[in-house]
């Protein structure tokens, strides 16, 4: 069964940073693009940020574009989300899956809430 458990969320800030991470289990990690997606409140799911297997190929949403990074370590499964610069607008429940910008598989997890507000 595929496991992926999100943390590192909370309330920031505007101008803050947090760093995500995601904990894979359940399937072979190293060989998939991974992805996180977000959910603003009312909203539907959004593509956010993909990384390839080796993490030689990276990509962003414009809205998060020199803001956010992502990374992985194959060796821990993990997959991490470092923001910084938040916005409101950033506000929201993010989630990681497999896939890319092109298509992304429907999130497994409960998703890690992150808040931006003053």
């Amino acid at each position: 069964e595929v496991q992926l458990v999100e943390s590192g969320g909370g309330l920031v800030q505007p101008g803050g940073s947090l760093r995500l991470s995601c904990a894979a289990s359940g399937f072979t990690f190293s060989p998939y693009t991974m992805a996180w997606v977000r959910q603003a409140p009312g909203k539907g799911l959004e593509w956010v940020s993909s990384i390839s297997p080796g993490s030689g190929f990276t990509e962003y949403a414009d809205a998060v574009k020199g803001r956010f990074t992502i990374s992985r370590d194959n060796t821990k499964n993990k997959l991490y989300l470092q923001l910084s610069s938040l916005k409101t607008d950033d506000t929201g429940m993010y989630f990681c899956t497999k896939g890319s910008r092109d298509g992304w598989a429907p999130p497994p997890g409960q998703g890690t809430q992150v808040t931006v507000s003053s």
